[in-house]
């Protein structure tokens, strides 16, 4: 996975590809997904959401650049893998859920795999991010908006990164944004295809 689908396809952050490499996907998707589990695909983890397939989860990583001494802000907890790399890369790591069950499913994937450590576990709506924390230098949303939440933009710190897939339901893009001395930019970094942001003025 690491060479073919990732250092192949332009990850060049070693942290970020070492994270990769260690954490056991396998660990994270349903038992009878485990034998596809490092396919360069998305795999259902129920509840109509999936985990990304492994490159996107790499390329949002990289994205964010992470030095190591961040709490990153996580939006769309899912099964708990992509809060497992990112903790690798990071100090901390806040991940909000809104559906129960999967903030069970994460807790306990993270619990059992021993990556718990620094990883909070949020039930709430994601669009509102998670204000008690904030600011936060990075900010990754794993799952697409037609806009970007403006609370999340309030809550992005200066300097700090956001990374978002912004569209339509078949027809997004994923979106990187820095701040830097009150400024706002951003680049296309790919097309790409996530679930829907629910709660908040997302898609319900």
């Amino acid at each position: 996975m690491v060479e073919v689908q990732l250092r192949r396809r332009g990850i060049r952050d070693e942290r970020v590809l070492a994270a990769m490499g260690e954490i056991p996907r396998e660990e994270f998707v349903p038992a009878d997904s485990r034998l596809v589990a490092y396919a360069d695909n998305p795999i259902h983890v129920g509840y109509g959401q999936t985990i990304s397939q492994p490159y996107m989860t790499a390329l949002m990583a990289q994205l964010l650049a992470l030095t190591g001494g961040e709490t990153v802000l996580e939006v769309g907890a899912g099964c708990g893998y992509a809060a497992a790399v990112l903790a690798k890369l990071a100090a901390r790591v806040v991940t909000v859920e809104l559906i129960p069950a999967l903030v069970e499913l994460a807790r306990d994937n993270l619990r059992r795999t021993g990556r718990d450590g620094n990883i909070a576990v949020i039930e709430g709506d994601g669009w509102f991010g998670h204000p008690p924390l904030a600011p936060y230098p990075a900010i990754s949303v794993a799952a697409a908006a037609r806009e970007i939440p403006p609370p999340l933009l309030e809550q992005l710190a200066d300097p700090g990164r956001l990374v978002i897939p912004v569209g339509e339901w078949d027809d997004q893009e994923l979106q990187l944004l820095w701040k830097r001395e009150g400024r706002m930019d951003y680049r296309v970094a790919t097309l790409c295809r996530f679930v829907p942001l629910r709660g908040g003025e997302g898609w319900g």
